[in-house]
């Protein structure tokens, strides 16, 4: 077992990144208190990728064409964007469209409605519920849409996109994720409609993803899609062993032997020098790159932050 190390350098290097970065990492790596990191918190309403987020705001509040056509510039998908960044929770700037976009499209089953079928998506949903969680809408708006995901649980444990227009019976790793980081997130700020039952999805989504290994088929052993062992961020509503490790992180779940062989796979991805590179990005339109070069400073902090919380399990 090998205790987790942060060298100089790749300290330096996230903490002269973006004031995002910068707050991340003085709050999960070096876990200081964070009553004194409160003014660096601010600061990315004021400088960098959160200023330029605001920047291009209409007037309404609303980002990019529509809540959500526009990938990746709708309002949908900025909001996701500005939560990652852990700006202040209190932005009223973010909790605005974030609650305009349930009292403006609100699906007939609950959730939030991406086309005239007025027919939610469970991605979206779960999306949605992660970053309304984070910026404070009301209970009372998300009590339908929290109904909803728990209406669509599997029998395997996991949730699919497609549970309300086709007959499914599998799970899907893009929903279940997207779902977990809502109902996570959803716990964290205290929210309590029904949150023994959301606390006992949790349980059965986490197992669903372990029961794969992160990224294997559970009936043939074999890899279920390559790409889920890119390092991509930002995530957007696709599933990697990345993103489900560092959930899992986040959520302080204990090590699991089966997240052993993702871990290994992850750090087999570290450079040299300890960074972890950019990697890949989805495309589709954006409002500006978040990162250039070879090296990316949001993969390092997310990984060394799951390599602090497992690495020195394996």
């Amino acid at each position: 077992m090998k205790k987790f190390e942060l060298n100089e350098s790749v300290l330096d290097f996230l903490l002269t990144g973006d004031p995002s970065i910068a707050y991340q990492t003085r709050k999960y790596l070096l876990e200081e208190e964070e009553e004194t990191l409160k003014d660096l918190q601010k600061e990315t309403l004021l400088t960098g990728f959160g200023k330029k987020f605001f920047d291009v705001q209409h007037e309404d509040g609303s980002f990019g064409q529509s809540h959500y056509v526009g990938k990746w510039t709708s309002t949908h998908y900025t909001l996701l964007d500005l939560r990652y960044l852990e700006i202040p929770e209190d932005t009223e700037r973010a909790r605005i469209p974030a609650r305009n976009i349930l009292l403006e499209h609100r699906a007939r089953d609950g959730g939030i409605a991406i086309s005239s079928d007025k027919l939610s998506d469970l991605c979206v949903n779960g999306m949605y519920l992660n970053f309304a969680s984070y910026f404070g809408v009301e209970e009372q708006l998300l009590i339908p849409l929290v109904d909803q995901l728990l209406s669509s649980l599997l029998p395997d444990g996991g949730f699919n996109c497609r549970f309300n227009r086709n007959k499914v019976h599998h799970g899907s790793m893009h929903t279940t994720i997207s779902v977990l980081e809502g109902f996570l997130e959803y716990r964290r700020r205290g929210y309590t409609h029904r949150l023994k039952d959301v606390e006992t999805a949790m349980e059965k989504a986490s197992e669903f993803l372990l029961m794969h290994h992160l990224f294997r088929s559970d009936r043939t052993g074999e890899i279920i899609d390559p790409k889920f062992l890119l390092l991509a961020f930002p995530t957007r509503w696709k599933y990697d062993i990345h993103r489900a490790l560092y959930h899992f992180a986040d959520a302080t779940l204990p090590y699991d032997a089966r997240m052993k062989e993702a871990l290994l796979l992850l750090m087999e991805k570290q450079r040299k020098d300890g960074t972890f590179p950019r990697g890949p990005s989805y495309s589709g339109s954006v409002h500006f790159p978040l990162e250039e070069g070879r090296r990316g400073r949001f993969n390092t902090l997310r990984c060394l932050r799951i390599l602090k919380a497992y690495g020195h399990k394996i």
